[in-house]
């Protein structure tokens, strides 16, 4: 391992490689100036290639991914960290996602269509974007004035019950969790309090995360409820889930967070934590 003197990790951000708002430089440099010091870039479905910035960021970068996936009907995350991007069973399984991906936002545009809103498709080509997410979509739908807000795009149009809501045909959870450990990276369930899912179904699913060999909890991101830190860790514990945290950026203009900021694992905890078991030179392959 390769410490720092004052470690400062995010190991979950995303860029306008999927549905962030800025590019990777402006993500790195963002980095730099908020004194992260390890920072995985970790797009939905898609691996951001981080060799050619990687020779000149004054911050060391990881290679990840997040991907979408099913557990007990509910759809989750698992981000991948120290991800051997040239890997062909993860590849594999990126390109059958991104596929269904864009088959997804080809529903909702024949939809908008039936709406008299033609246009999405021509819309998502001028994006930078190698993945499409609802958020593009989104974006789109508020861009037309279909809706003010995209919070009223997701309730109105994209989420279930919505005009043009068509569901996700994503991977299953233990698919997610081998095709990372076959590219040689830690398994993170994300955000794990974000879904809907009471007290008990977060109990199974976090069980059912480590039962299927997954290898930490997502228990530190922006705007988590102190009492909820407190549950994730406590089920990490009892699961032998190491700790991670991030950021979720997203976009600048989304105060409420930050690429670094998000609270930090401190104390006995920070001792389960990813980068105490993780090799910092794998992280950029």
């Amino acid at each position: 391992m390769r410490y720092k003197a004052a470690m400062k990790l995010d190991l979950h951000c995303h860029t306008h490689h999927s549905d962030g708002t800025q590019s990777l430089d402006w993500v790195v440099e963002r980095a730099e100036q908020n004194a992260v010091t390890h920072l995985a870039i970790t797009d939905h479905d898609f691996v951001t290639d981080l060799r050619e910035i990687a020779k000149t960021a004054n911050v060391e970068l990881i290679s990840g991914v997040e991907i979408s996936c099913f557990w007990s009907n509910t759809e989750i995350h698992v981000v991948g960290l120290f991800i051997d991007t040239a890997n062909d069973d993860l590849g594999r399984l990126l390109e059958k996602q991104r596929a269904s991906r864009t088959a997804r936002v080809r529903a909702m545009s024949e939809r908008l269509v039936d709406l008299g809103v033609p246009g999405l498709m021509d819309y998502l080509d001028t994006l930078p974007a190698e993945v499409y997410t609802r958020s593009h979509v989104a974006n789109f739908v508020v861009q037309k004035g279909l809706s003010r807000t995209r919070q009223k795009a997701f309730k109105q149009y994209l989420g279930k019950g919505g005009k043009v809501y068509e569901p996700g045909n994503w991977c299953e959870l233990d698919q997610a969790i081998n095709a990372i450990q076959s590219a040689g990276g830690i398994s993170v369930l994300a955000h794990p309090g974000r879904y809907p899912l009471n007290k008990r179904k977060l109990a199974e699913l976090v069980e059912g995360f480590a039962s299927a060999k997954g290898d930490a909890l997502e228990v530190r991101y922006p705007n988590i409820d102190p009492q909820m830190m407190a549950r994730l860790e406590s089920l990490a514990l009892n699961t032998g889930l190491l700790l991670s945290g991030g950021s979720d950026f997203h976009d600048p203009e989304a105060h409420w967070t930050d690429v670094g900021k998000f609270p930090a694992i401190r104390g006995e905890a920070a001792k389960r934590g990813v980068h105490h078991h993780a090799r910092w030179s794998a992280s950029v392959g």
